[in-house]
């Protein structure tokens, strides 16, 4: 069993990806150095690693993001590019189980494309679950469709944490 998981959202240029990511936390985010803290509730949550600029568009390698030894649980986006096989050779390389929304068609695409790069089956060639969404849509029930999953599989593994309140 993985110990270690990759959320991803695949998609063109402008498609959604870091929109998904802000809807995820509630506020807008970006890319930092540290993990970050994922509210389920008000004092339940999972630390995490945000890759909100893709690795692809930025021009970086992903192990040149981030800045945690192996972290239990990354949200990266990821460009539909010939590059982004290179962050999926990544992820597999360092043990992630696959979590992979791709956005078809993203939000700014005219209709849904083909996967002329074979991505979906680079992608399925490893532990993982992928499902294609409309990134035209509202972003709430996709974000859900995450959340529910981070949580279930960070519960299992022991991975929650809760944050206690002072008493006044």
């Amino acid at each position: 069993m993985k110990e270690r998981l990759l959320v991803g959202v695949l998609g063109n240029q402008n498609s959604g990806k870091s929109y998904t990511w802000n809807t995820l936390f509630g506020r807008r985010v970006r890319t930092g150095t540290n993990l970050r803290r994922l509210y389920f509730s008000e004092y339940e949550y999972v630390e995490v690693f945000l890759i909100s600029g893709s690795p692809e568009e930025r021009g970086i390698y992903v192990e040149d993001i981030i800045t945690i030894e192996k972290p239990h649980i990354v949200l990266c986006s990821m460009q539909y590019t010939p590059n982004v096989i290179e962050t999926i050779k990544w992820f597999a390389d360092n043990g992630y189980f696959f979590f992979i929304h791709w956005l078809n068609p993203g939000y700014s695409d005219k209709d849904k494309k083909e996967d002329h790069l074979n991505i979906l089956k680079i992608i399925m060639e490893y532990d993982s679950l992928v499902g294609i969404r409309n990134g035209k849509t509202n972003a709430e029930e996709r974000v859900q469709e995450m959340r529910d999953f981070i949580y279930g599989w960070a519960k299992h593994r022991g991975l929650l944490k809760i944050k206690w309140q002072r008493q006044k």
